[in-house]
């Protein structure tokens, strides 16, 4: 059995992204890890920071990015695509550059891989997750915020990542563009691991959360639309209260000490329960939406209602 591990990356190190964390936490379970690594800016450090890895398992592909060609966030998802084409694996795991996984589930991880590799029925395994905001101590549970994903696909020609590269689905005589077109695509069939995916997107000095927001927001909005947009957004990113989230209290990955230790923002972060007034209400925030929490996480066992997925579930 062979393992792939693959993402895409582009200015990721001008944004504050894990990405040496992020392939770090799979190489000792990968054989390979693919990176379509796109025309960076002549100040992005991100291919440096791949080769620092010195890892014989790495191969970066070089690409570049047309988000006029491939709007709406789905360039993400051809880039994405780019990458997973040039694996080799048996299963082929995708993790985004803000994505880590804990060395604790290595071990369940490949052994899920070994026990599901001849059961063509499963086509992809679903990961549980974990998405740290603010800061490293508190984290995001709230109706809305995806739960579970996609991470581990079969190596499909017919798998394709899905809208803005969230997700995978099969996509029979997939024409190469419209990533988001429901028509014509299938769920995959999954079978859960019991592992989790770290997250740490929402995990940033205030400046750079600002930075990262806008450069996602133009890839699905545009550069001009973007421009007007952020005309009079304040340079840093406002978290809000982080009183009320809940605490994390076990440990994160071994890859992640040092960029943990250089946490130097506390201060730029509320810590209070209530937020400022007059100041705009994220939906974690808001009444129903705590609500909803409260009821999904108390009442349903952690199900999400209204909830929508690229899967369909096979027990086994």
């Amino acid at each position: 059995m062979m393992i792939s591990g693959f993402t895409m990356a582009k200015n990721v190190s001008k944004l504050y992204y894990p990405i040496k964390e992020s392939i770090q936490s799979i190489l000792p379970i990968v054989d390979e890890f693919v990176v379509a690594l796109g025309d960076c800016d002549e100040d992005d450090k991100t291919r440096e920071i791949i080769n620092s890895i010195n890892s014989p398992k790495i191969k970066i592909i070089d690409t570049k990015w047309d988000i006029e060609k491939f709007p709406d966030g789905m360039e993400n998802a051809h880039q994405t695509d780019i990458a997973k084409e040039t694996c080799s694996g048996d299963w082929l795991f995708y993790l985004q550059a803000d994505e880590v996984v804990h060395e604790k589930y290595h071990e369940t991880i490949k052994n899920r891989c070994k026990e599901l590799l001849n059961n063509t029925e499963i086509e992809a395994l679903l990961f549980n997750y974990i998405h740290f905001y603010g800061d490293y101590k508190h984290y995001l549970n709230s109706h809305g915020w995806y739960a579970q994903e996609i991470r581990i696909i079969r190596n499909n020609k017919d798998i394709h990542s899905f809208r803005s590269a969230q997700s995978f689905r099969r996509i029979p005589d997939f024409d190469g563009k419209s990533y988001r077109k429901k028509e014509g695509s299938i769920k995959l069939k999954v079978a859960k691991v019991d592992a989790y995916i770290y997250h740490y997107g929402w995990v940033r000095p205030p400046k750079f959360m600002q930075k990262k927001k806008k450069a996602l927001d133009t890839i699905h909005k545009g550069k001009e639309t973007v421009a007007e947009m952020y005309d009079k957004v304040p340079a840093e990113f406002d978290y809000g209260p982080l009183g009320r989230l809940p605490i994390f209290t076990t440990t994160h990955p071994k890859v992640m000490k040092t960029k943990i230790s250089k946490f130097d923002w506390g201060k730029k972060l509320d810590y209070a329960k209530k937020s400022k007034k007059n100041r705009k209400l994220f939906k974690h925030e808001q009444l129903k939406y705590r609500l909803l929490t409260f009821v999904e996480q108390k009442i349903l066992n952690k199900k999400q209602l209204f909830g929508n997925s690229n899967w369909e579930i096979i027990n086994t």
